[in-house]
């Protein structure tokens, strides 16, 4: 019983700040209360946390072929959506430019039916975070990684709620096709022999910057030119997107900038052989014959 007063006062809390939903997608699964969303991200957050002081003393587990599946599974999901959301808008003629949320009638209730498996799609990807704690990748998991999985999922509840179609469909159609090719190449990375020719990582990160800078600004277009989706929604997807790419373009740079030249990096001699407690250079250099060896 608190439990179920505690859900209704949220979701009133939530309808009283965003205004009533959309009836179509009532009663579908995960939708109609926030809490399922909420915990499922908190117990995300709880599993990561759980997870590395678990893997703290413990050996990586290597998860080969469990990774090989799931990588398959998200890259053909994340194929069906890409190919459904291009049939779907294609019938209902969307505008690229701004589209509503009512006037293409059942190609928009098609194209709300997949980005239902968008959103669903957010809590499988989950699964990234727990294989990266298992494997003990920590370097992997990121502000950036996290805030963006426990991100989305939550957002995506919101637009599945109050905007399921319409003009929401630009970015997850981006989004399904970077997908493919990322979850291929983590498929294809676990694979030791095939990770000789998997040289396109980088431009992998290029592309996910160049994805969220066209939708910015496929979203500010319907600001410019208005079709009577919710200008507030559109605001709200820039800056988050504008975060996206902030927090992509700082990866990028500490990931991929140039080392600096050897030339430029005074080496030293790494030694592994001590006598007394100290290198064996110590003691060639004291005889005058590491001098000696420079010299000639």
């Amino acid at each position: 019983e608190h439990l179920k007063a505690f859900d209704e006062e949220v979701n009133a809390f939530v309808d009283y700040m965003f205004g009533p939903r959309d009836a179509r997608v009532r009663g579908w699964f995960l939708l109609d209360s926030y809490l399922p969303t909420f915990f499922l991200t908190g117990a995300y957050l709880l599993c990561i946390w759980l997870g590395k002081k678990f893997m703290k003393d413990r050996p990586p587990f290597s998860l080969r072929a469990h990774l090989i599946v799931y990588n398959l599974g998200i890259t053909l999901l994340s194929l069906y959506m890409l190919i459904e959301l291009i049939l779907a808008t294609w019938e209902g003629g969307y505008n690229l430019q701004c589209q509503n949320l009512h006037s293409a009638g059942a190609a928009d209730v098609r194209v709300a039916e997949v980005l239902w498996w968008y959103y669903f799609s957010k809590v499988i990807e989950f699964m990234d975070t727990i294989f990266f704690v298992l494997r003990k990748k920590s370097s992997q998991i990121t502000f950036l990684h996290v805030y963006h999985h426990a991100t989305m999922f939550n957002i995506w509840w919101c637009v599945l709620n109050w905007i399921p179609c319409g003009q929401s469909f630009f970015g997850p159609t981006l989004n399904s096709f970077i997908h493919v090719l990322m979850y291929s190449y983590y498929g294809l990375s676990v694979i030791p022999s095939m990770r000789k020719y998997l040289w396109w990582k980088k431009y992998l990160t290029q592309a996910q910057l160049i994805q969220f800078l066209l939708t910015i600004v496929h979203t500010l277009s319907a600001a410019v030119k208005p079709c009577g989706f919710p200008f507030g929604c559109l605001m709200f997807q820039s800056s988050y997107m504008a975060t996206l790419v902030i927090l992509f373009i700082n990866f990028y740079i500490k990931t991929y900038r140039k080392a600096p030249s050897r030339t430029a990096i005074k080496e030293t001699p790494v030694t592994t052989e001590v006598k007394n407690g100290f290198h064996k250079d110590y003691f060639a250099s004291a005889n005058g014959f590491l001098n000696n060896k420079k010299a000639q």
